[in-house]
Formats: C-alpha cells, structure tokens, sequence
C-alpha cells in the first residue's frame, strides 16, 4: 500500500492535495484519478476543465503520471 496525492493544475493555478490517498497498486491509483476527474468535473460551477491535469505524486513528490481531464471528458460536441 502507498500513500499518493493528487494535484489538479492548468496555466493559471494548482489544486493542491495535501491529505494523499492510499492505494494498494497503479491500477487503483488510475481508477481514483478518473473518479476525481468526474467528481470535479460534475460539481456545480462554471470551471471550463478542459485545460486541466490532475498530477498524481508519491509520498517522496515524485510524479507518477499525469491524467488531462480531456482524456475523461472526450471531445466537446
């Protein structure tokens, strides 16, 4: 099990996590990312998240990879 942390961020600002999330392996990680993705993306507000990244970080701050939330939304109609 590893504590990971994820960080939204596009030009402007970043969301920072400073809590983490424990995860038993990559595969729970990327699933986690996806549902914050969504999570976010489904609030209310007028945010337009399609320039944004969620950065996902070990404990030591090393990134482990980067999920665009263009990925999770798709192309806009």
């Amino acid at each position: 099990m590893a504590q990971v942390y994820f960080h939204c961020s596009n030009a402007k600002e970043v969301l920072m996590d400073r809590r983490g999330t424990f995860v038993s392996d990559l595969i729970e990680a990327c699933e986690e990312a996806t549902c914050r993705v969504r999570s976010l993306v489904a609030a209310a507000n007028l945010e337009d998240w399609r320039q944004w990244a969620l950065h996902v970080s070990d404990e030591a701050g090393d990134e482990i990879f980067v999920l665009p939330f263009a990925f999770v939304l798709g192309r806009p109609h």
